[in-house]
């Protein structure tokens, strides 16, 4: 009797820890990775990179944004060169504002190597999210080498332009209805790029014809693409902007849809 119930315990213990096992891996902790290679911006006065990155904390900085990821259990990480096997780690993958001959001496334009590896690997159910920019502040030629592949073509041009302080010139309050805009009225983009759809790409926010925020599905993969840095320090919170603006809102919105994307199958894989 003694050595039945000996090996009902182990057997239960095994089961349990087996069990356990099982729940941790089904939850595995998503990876956020943001660009570092495309967009590559050094401070001239320090020499250190910044600009749309996690550890840059000045208003040009996405530390805000990162804290939303962590808050909501994921890691974050900074990507370099996207090859396979790095893709393969990360579950969202964020490419921000690729560098123009002014921001770079020599800037790391996206390749068909590079296109080849992101397709892939949306295509498999990576979650991509492409924050671009304005006419003369963004690589349009290669970035939209990789867009055309979703659906989605930049426009070499300025929109909501914003004059000083006048904020209004940047607001929009007509969404569709969707998760990223739940419980937002109004947000703000300061000089953004619209965007020509094709396929399945459909509008997120359009205003006079132009669409400014778009998605699509690529394979079991997503993509989300706005024309604007959009929710970088400066504009997130409340330091400049006006209170009735919900930039963070809606970037805890976004942030939360990108993570639900994930597919089950990359979650019980594990970074």
């Amino acid at each position: 009797m003694k050595q039945f119930r000996h090996s009902f315990d182990r057997f239960f213990l095994i089961s349990f820890l087996l069990t356990g096992f099982l729940f941790q891996s089904s939850f595995a902790q998503p990876v956020v990775g943001l660009d570092n290679w495309f967009n590559r911006e050094t401070n001239a006065k320090t020499g250190q990179p910044f600009h749309y990155l996690w550890t840059d904390t000045e208003w040009s900085g996405y530390s805000r944004w990162g804290e939303i990821f962590t808050s909501m259990e994921a890691k974050i990480t900074t990507i370099e060169k996207p090859l396979a096997p790095v893709l393969k780690n990360i579950d969202v993958y964020i490419i921000v504002d690729p560098d123009t001959t002014t921001e770079s001496k020599t800037p790391n334009y996206i390749m068909p190597d590079d296109i080849k590896a992101i397709k892939k690997w949306v295509k498999k159910g990576g979650a991509l999210a492409v924050l671009a920019n304005d006419a003369p502040n963004c690589e349009f030629t290669h970035l939209n080498r990789l867009m055309k592949n979703f659906g989605m073509q930049f426009n070499h041009v300025t929109l909501h332009p914003v004059t000083g302080t006048e904020f209004e010139m940047g607001a929009s309050a007509v969404f569709e209805d969707h998760p990223v805009f739940k419980g937002v009225s109004k947000i703000y983009i300061k000089e953004v790029s619209d965007i020509n759809l094709s396929r399945n790409a459909r509008s997120l926010l359009t205003e006079n014809g132009k669409v400014l925020i778009a998605e699509t599905s690529y394979g079991k993969g997503y993509v989300f693409a706005i024309g604007d840095p959009w929710i970088y320090n400066e504009y997130i919170d409340h330091d400049r902007l006006p209170s009735g603006f919900e930039n963070r809102k809606a970037a805890e919105n976004l942030s939360g849809f990108l993570l639900g994307k994930v597919p089950p199958s990359r979650k019980l894989s594990g970074p």
